[in-house]
């Protein structure tokens, strides 16, 4: 039967589209074509779009918050410029025009909060920055091939990772400093297929160089604009091998969890030094951890490993891919994109005036339970207090607005400039009993150095302090004039750089708590009921990836999501043993006795 021009055109496509992927395999030539597909498929959750976004009273103001959301901290997580981001289309193969991989929409479904702050304001998700120009993959500015301008560099921000959201009844509730929902591998790993399809699928590239280049561009431009691509794709082909080397030792992360320590100590020691065999599997995931209050902690991190806030803050940046020289000492060894003072404009912005009983702390705030929910029982409330008392606060210590909280001596110093910090302890997990492996892993890593960085080639964490430490003395060297000693201090933190090793993890104030599921340090266990509750009957697997608020346990729901991520935990990592309630007094990481479903509904 013959077709009609319709049909015919089809066919043309359906041949044209065939040809593109053979085109691609060969262009790769890695894969045949069934695996190949199967390699860049990238399947993410479908999301019920609520009907309204709200934001909680955590004492920031909305300007703060815009500013906060995209404030560019030099990071250049991606690997490309802002105005190709802006212009790649989604993960399809497809030979028309699918929807851009920049839209908010889509970003969505891999955990990035969408920007509504001020609606009438189209703006990248939550997290999203650009500024400043950019390098190329050789270490070159990177101008457009036309115009022969800089490219603008473009990475994700802290607010990214600690910006927690849920949703109830038809309702996003935004959760400023809470633990974000994000899927960071995922998403890079939808850019790395994005680009091979730009480069390689016919069609696509003319879109792409029509927006970066302009219609009229001429061959060589565009040509160059392909070798840009090349170059790119290299540089995501070199970092696959990297994982692909560790991947059996290696753990998923999924939504709401990264192995930030090991991808710090990988981007800074492995892919800056192009030093391969410093590459470490990502073996220790961990849940994005709350930062209200944090700036005025004597030590952060999960193990309690890090002190001074400029080297926590500039070591993230760096984690997420700031340009760092350390191999070309022409250009100055520890040069680098990361912007010390707009880290240090955030560090203040969260940690306020200093607290005291009358105030408590001030910056931002921990969310309270808002009305969106159901309200309080006030006298199942009163009930929880005391036995949040008798259980509870001997290591997590009274709430943060009661006075004593404030008046007790032993649980309080004081920084250089006589401001007070809150001691953490650090428990030892021989007491607690979780997942040992992000503190053992941190302490048994070691590296590899050269000799011209000044640094001794010895344990990771203390190699690591130093390293972020040379990067933030050079930017102060840098300024004109160069930073004084005492404005040094001052963007330090006033304290000093230090850092240990200890087979432990930090207890802290549970403040806000009810907002920052799941729990235990590795995300583990994700309800507070389940929690509180007879270790052996909390979940061994479930997904994470799940928005919707339970009040009644306190969690995320946490049932089956079509292309979630399914949480194991008899993985090394994912443990959810320990922190258990339970009258065996010899029970390996037991807290307290075992607690009554009525216990537990008081103390929720």
């Amino acid at each position: 039967m013959a077709r009609g021009s319709g049909g015919q055109t089809m066919g043309r496509k359906t041949k044209i589209l065939i040809g593109a992927l053979v085109v691609v395999v060969i262009g790769v030539g890695v894969y045949a074509l069934d695996k190949f597909l199967d390699a860049i498929k990238i399947e993410l959750p479908e999301y019920q779009a609520t009907k309204k976004t709200v934001w909680l009273d955590q004492n920031i103001s909305k300007d703060e918050l815009r500013w906060f959301y995209h404030a560019d901290q030099g990071t250049r997580t991606f690997g490309i410029p802002f105005e190709w981001f802006m212009a790649l289309e989604q993960p399809v193969i497809s030979l028309t025009a699918v929807g851009l991989f920049s839209e908010p929409a889509y970003l969505d479904r891999y955990g990035f909060i969408p920007d509504t702050i001020e609606p009438k304001k189209q703006a990248l998700p939550i997290g999203f920055a650009a500024g400043g120009t950019i390098s190329d993959p050789l270490g070159r500015p990177w101008r457009n091939p036309r115009s022969k301008q800089d490219m603008t560099g473009f990475g994700l921000t802290c607010s990214a990772c600690h910006t927690g959201r849920f949703t109830y009844n038809d309702t996003n509730v935004v959760i400023d400093g809470g633990p974000a929902l994000i899927n960071l591998f995922s998403l890079k790993r939808g850019l790395g297929v994005s680009l091979l399809l730009t480069r390689y699928v016919p069609f696509r590239f003319g879109r792409f160089a029509d927006h970066i280049l302009g219609p009229d561009a001429s061959h060589g431009d565009r040509k160059m604009l392909k070798h840009q691509l090349d170059l790119v794709l290299n540089q995501y082909g070199e970092s696959k091998k990297l994982e692909d080397s560790v991947a059996p030792l290696s753990i998923l992360e999924g939504y709401g969890r990264l192995d930030a320590l090991n991808r710090i100590g990988n981007q800074v020691f492995s892919t800056d030094l192009n030093i391969p065999k410093n590459y470490a599997a990502s073996s220790a995931p961990v849940h994005y951890p709350r930062i209200w209050n944090t700036p005025w902690f004597d030590w952060v991190q999960y193990n309690g490993s890090i002190m001074q806030p400029m080297v926590r803050n500039a070591g993230e940046a760096l984690g997420v891919s700031a340009e760092l020289n350390l191999t070309d000492p022409s250009k100055g060894l520890y040069k680098s994109s990361v912007q010390v003072d707009t880290l240090h404009n955030i560090e203040s912005m969260i940690k306020g005036d200093p607290p005291n009983a009358d105030r408590g702390f001030t910056g931002l705030k921990s969310p309270k339970w808002p009305d969106i929910l159901p309200p309080i029982v006030d006298t199942l409330a009163a009930q929880g207090a005391e036995l949040y008392k008798s259980h509870c606060q001997e290591c997590h210590r009274p709430p943060v607005t009661s006075k004593e909280f404030f008046e007790n001596s032993k649980w309080w110093t004081k920084n250089e400039a006589g401001e007070p910090i809150l001691i953490m302890e650090n428990v030892p997990i021989s007491h607690v009993g979780t997942d040992p492996a992000q503190a053992e892993d941190m302490i048994n890593r070691t590296i590899e150095l050269p000799s011209n960085l000044g640094i001794k080639p010895y344990a990771f964490g203390f190699a690591l302090r130093d390293l972020v430490e040379n990067t933030v003395n050079f930017w102060y060297d840098q300024q004109k004039p160069p930073t004084s000693k005492e404005e040094r201090a001052k963007t330090n933190g006033y304290m000093p750089n230090l850092v240990r090793g200890e087979f432990a993890y930090k207890v802290r104030s549970l403040n806000g708590i009810w907002a920052t599921p799941p729990y235990l340090h590795n995300g583990s266990v994700p309800t507070i009921d389940a929690l509180l509750g007879p270790a052996d009957e909390r979940p061994k697997t479930f997904y994470l990836g799940n928005r919707e608020y339970d009040p009644e346990k306190l969690g995320y729901r946490y049932d089956k999501l079509t292309n979630g991520f399914e949480y194991n935990t008899s993985l090394r990592g994912n443990s959810n043993r320990g922190h258990e309630f339970t009258d065996d007094k010899k029970a390996y990481g037991r807290v307290g006795p075992a607690l009554s479903p009525s216990d537990r509904k008081a103390l929720i």
